[in-house]
C-alpha cells in the first residue's frame, strides 16, 4: 500500500504540472479540486474503508498540488516592462551567468531591478569586449519579447517557453554595452567559472580547431561556438548527444573512473565514479543542466554497478519530482531534462534486456556494453527526437558504434591535457597531441557519414498521438509486470 501511495503521489503531481503546462486552470478551481480530494480520502479511509477510493483521492490531491505549483511559478512572470517593449531603452544590471559564445556573437543573461523586482533580460552583443559572470554593466538598445521560430527541420521551436523556464521574458539584440565594475557575483560560482575558463584556455592552447571544439563539447558540453555546418553534421549523424550535458554522457566519464579504480573494493569504486561526476559538474560551472545530468548519471551508475534497478527506479522518480518541484517549467519546456530522463531509463532498464542480442560482440574494451547501451538509448529517445526535432538519422547506429568506444579514453585525455596545462605547458603537449589524433578520427567518422546522400531526413509533422502510443508500448514492455502487480488487489490478512 505504501509503494502504491508513493507512485500515485509522484505521477499525480507530474500529471498536474503537465496539464497546467498546456491548459490554464483557475487558482480557485485547483484549490476546490484539492478540497474534494481531501474529502474523498477521509470518506474512503474512515467510513467506506475502500483502499482504491483512498488511492483515487490521493491521486486527485497530487494533481491539484501539481497545478498549484505551476500556477505559483507562472504568476511570478514580470510585466513591469510591457509598456517599453519595442522601444529604445537603457538599463544597468549584473551578468548572472557565463557568456554564451556563439559563432558570430555572444549572449549574456543580465539581471536588472525595477520597483524592487528582479528581471532577467537576454542580450546579444558582438565580440568587442570579453564579459564574465558578475560584471556590472550599462546596456542600451531595443527591448523586445522573444518569439518562436521555424527550425531547419521545419519544426516550430518554442523559444518563448525555452527562455521562460530560466526566468527570461525579454530580449535585446546587438545592444551597446559598457562595463561598470567586475567581480560582483557569487564567490563560489565565480571560482567555478574561473576554473572552467582556465581549463579551456590551456586545453585550446595545445589543440587546433575544430578538434578543440569537439573536446570542449565532450567534457564540458561546450557546443555553442560550433559552426552551423559542424553542428548540422552532428545532428545528421545522430551524434549530437556526445557534446551535450546529459546523464548518459556523464555516465561514460563515471564508468571510466570506476574501471581505473576497479582494484579497490566495490563500494569505493562506485564512490570514485560519483566523485568523477561531482568533478564534472564543478568543471562545467555547476549549471542547473549539469546538476540535473549529474543526478541522472549517479542513479544510472549505482543501478548498473549494483543491479538494484527497482530501488534506483524509485530514486530516479523522486529525483525527477524534486527537479520539477524546483522548476515546473522543465517538464515540458526543457529538452535536455527530458532527453536525460529518457536516456537514463534506457541505460538502467532497456540496456540489460537487449544485451543478450549482442553476444556476438566482443567484451574487449567494454565494446558489447557500449553497443547495447548505445542502441538502448537511441531506440528509447528516437520517438521523442522525431516528435520534438523532426530529424531521423539513418546512419546514427553505425556512426555511434564507430565513435563511442573511443569517447571515454578521449575524454580522459582531455581532462589530463587541461589539468596538466594548468601546471606546465610541456606536460600538456604530448597528451594534447594524442587527444588530437582521437578527435581527428571521431570528426572524420562524423564527416564521412554526414556526407552520405540521404544520411538523414526531416519529418516535420511526426504525430504526437503516435509518439504517445510508442512510449505506451515501451512502458508496457519494460514495466508490464510491475503495472500488473500495482493494480492487483492486495490479499486480506
Amino acid at each position: 500500500m505504501r509503494d502504491k501511495i508513493f507512485y500515485v503521489i509522484c505521477f499525480g503531481f507530474v500529471f498536474g504540472v503537465l496539464f497546467r503546462s498546456f491548459i490554464f486552470v483557475n487558482l480557485f478551481v485547483a484549490i476546490f479540486l484539492g478540497v474534494i480530494a481531501l474529502a474523498l480520502i477521509l470518506f474512503f479511509d474512515l467510513i467506506s474503508k475502500n483502499k482504491w477510493g483512498v488511492i483515487t483521492g490521493v491521486f486527485i490531491l497530487a494533481i491539484s498540488l501539481g497545478i498549484l505549483r505551476f500556477h505559483v511559478t507562472d504568476r511570478l512572470a514580470p510585466d513591469i516592462f510591457e509598456s517599453q517593449v519595442n522601444q529604445q531603452v537603457s538599463f544597468s544590471g549584473k551578468i548572472v551567468d557565463e557568456s554564451d559564445i556563439r559563432e558570430n556573437n555572444q549572449k549574456l543573461t543580465v539581471e536588472t531591478m525595477k520597483n524592487d523586482e528582479k528581471i532577467k533580460i537576454l542580450i546579444t552583443t558582438n565580440f568587442s569586449e570579453s564579459f564574465r559572470y558578475g560584471d556590472e554593466i550599462n546596456f542600451s538598445g531595443k527591448l523586445e519579447k522573444p518569439g518562436n521560430f521555424i527550425t531547419d527541420q521545419g519544426k516550430e521551436f518554442d523559444y518563448i517557453n525555452y527562455l521562460r523556464k530560466d526566468g527570461i521574458y525579454y530580449i535585446m539584440n546587438y545592444v551597446n554595452v559598457e562595463i561598470i565594475s567586475y567581480g560582483n557575483g557569487n564567490f563560489i560560482k565565480s571560482a567555478l567559472f574561473s576554473v572552467k575558463e582556465k581549463f579551456l584556455e590551456k586545453m585550446n592552447f595545445v589543440m587546433a580547431s575544430p578538434e578543440n571544439l569537439l573536446m570542449g563539447g565532450l567534457i564540458l558540453g561546450e557546443k555553442s561556438s560550433f559552426s552551423q555546418d559542424l553542428r548540422q553534421s552532428f545532428v545528421d549523424t545522430g551524434t549530437i548527444h556526445i557534446v551535450a550535458l546529459s546523464g548518459y554522457n556523464i555516465t561514460i566519464v563515471a564508468e571510466w573512473f570506476m574501471k581505473l579504480f576497479s582494484f579497490l573494493p566495490k563500494n569505493l569504486g562506485i564512490g570514485m565514479g560519483i566523485l568523477a561526476i561531482l568533478l564534472f559538474i564543478l568543471m562545467t560551472g555547476g549549471s542547473s543542466t549539469a546538476v540535473r545530468a549529474g543526478i541522472m548519471a549517479t542513479l544510472a551508475l549505482i543501478a548498473r554497478a549494483t543491479g538494484r534497478n527497482y530501488d534506483v527506479a524509485r530514486a530516479l522518480i523522486l529525483a525527477g519530482i524534486f527537479m520539477i518541484l524546483f522548476n515546473p517549467f522543465i517538464l515540458v519546456y526543457d529538452v535536455s531534462f527530458q532527453l536525460s530522463f529518457i536516456a537514463t531509463v534506457a541505460v538502467i532498464f532497456l540496456a540489460p534486456k537487449i544485451e543478450k542480442h549482442f553476444l556476438w560482440v566482443t567484451t574487449r574494451f567494454e565494446l558489447r556494453d557500449i553497443i547495447s547501451v548505445t542502441c538502448a538509448a537511441y531506440v528509447l529517445v528516437l520517438p521523442f527526437i522525431l516528435y520534438k526535432m523532426g530529424n531521423l538519422s539513418l546512419v546514427a547506429l553505425p556512426a555511434n558504434i564507430l565513435i563511442l568506444p573511443f569517447i571515454p579514453f578521449t575524454m580522459l585525455l582531455g581532462f589530463l591535457t587541461g589539468f596538466m596545462g594548468v601546471f606546465w605547458y610541456v606536460f600538456a603537449v604530448p597528451l594534447g597531441y594524442i587527444s588530437y589524433l582521437f578527435l581527428h578520427y571521431e570528426l572524420g567518422v562524423i564527416n564521412f557519414f554526414a556526407n552520405i546522400p540521404f544520411a538523414s531526413f526531416s519529418i516535420p509533422n511526426f504525430p504526437l498521438i503516435l509518439t504517445l502510443l510508442i512510449y505506451a508500448y515501451f512502458i508496457y514492455k519494460l514495466f508490464g509486470r510491475s503495472l500488473k502487480s500495482f493494480f492487483k488487489p492486495e490479499k486480506e490478512i
